[in-house]
């Protein structure tokens, strides 16, 4: 299906569009944050999963971009997101109409969780697919 030339350049691509919302998602929320509109912009309960959810995708993108594997890839990438979490918690102290939450961290820290082991799990599966692949093509 695939030639190693090609899945080189393939995982060459994904990890760069993984750096790229690396910096991306993390600027959008100190900016966006920033914004009058953002005020509560999602209600609660419903603003937790959505900090789940991007603190999740900015996990799975740093341990993609890394390109470290196992438990290395998922502390790193579980510490940088939570990072992220604390700096954009800070962050909203000063903005007028927001306010630092330890419920928003611990939102935070379960979806950088949830991100990091969905790529490591994903990594795995990838990685017995291709062994299965190579192993009946010979």
């Amino acid at each position: 299906m695939f030639n190693n030339l090609s899945m080189r350049a393939l995982q060459r691509l994904l990890r760069w569009l993984a750096l790229l919302a690396v910096i991306a998602v993390p600027a959008a929320l100190f900016y966006g944050g920033a914004q009058p509109y953002a005020v509560g912009l999602i209600p609660p309960p419903w603003d937790k999963f959505a900090h789940a959810g991007v603190f999740a995708i900015l996990a799975a993108a740093v341990g993609y971009a890394s390109g470290l594997r196992g438990a290395r890839m998922w502390w790193l990438a579980f510490v940088f997101a939570v990072l992220v979490g604390v700096a954009d918690e800070w962050h909203q102290i000063s903005l007028p109409g927001r306010s630092a939450g330890w419920d928003d961290l611990a939102a935070d820290a379960v979806g950088a969780a949830l991100g990091a082991t969905a790529l490591w799990r994903w990594r795995q599966r990838v990685h017995r697919w291709l062994e299965e692949e190579v192993v009946s093509r010979h």
